[in-house]
């Protein structure tokens, strides 16, 4: 290395703006080093056990279970006055529904948790989609239905959107 080229490594670094930036000695490389080393060793310590058990189907129901009840229970409040229809939550076992009553006619959706997935099902019984659960490469719990990734919100749309706002 030429002689010139040396001073510059000792030079203080300086961004656009023409403020210092460190001063290029090898202690601040070092430290640089360190602490890209420990950046590395905090991604190796990802807890993937801990963050793949939080994936799971019976957990994602519990959470979509505790959403879909708020659900219902903000439509019930946004009602207007003497409302000619209702809306319930009803759970029975490995699984819930919401229904919707007037004078002349139930509707409902259930949720169903299944070991493989969890179904939506309309009033007759049949599948409307299934959602199901994926712990992808970065570590992140996605959920899966009529194959595309979905948000849980998304996914309690998809369900109750016809029966919370299309009543007749």
């Amino acid at each position: 290395m030429a002689a010139g080229n040396r001073s510059s490594w000792s030079k203080p670094c300086k961004t656009h703006s023409g403020v210092q930036q460190g001063d290029g000695s090898v202690s601040e490389n070092v430290e640089t080093a360190k602490s890209r080393e420990n950046v590395e060793t905090a991604k190796s310590r990802f807890d993937w056990v801990a963050r793949r058990s939080a994936c799971s189907l019976p957990k994602i129901f519990k959470t979509l279970r505790a959403d879909v009840e708020e659900d219902v229970k903000e439509r019930n409040a946004l009602r207007p006055e003497n409302s000619p229809y209702e809306f319930s939550f009803v759970e029975k076992g490995n699984s819930f529904s919401v229904v919707l009553v007037t004078k002349d006619f139930h509707r409902s959706v259930t949720f169903a948790l299944e070991d493989h997935a969890i179904l939506v099902l309309d009033p007759s019984g049949n599948q409307m989609f299934e959602v199901s659960v994926i712990f992808n490469e970065e570590g992140k719990c996605r959920l899966k239905a009529k194959e595309q990734n979905r948000e849980l919100w998304q996914v309690r749309r998809m369900a109750l959107e016809d029966l919370l706002f299309r009543i007749l």
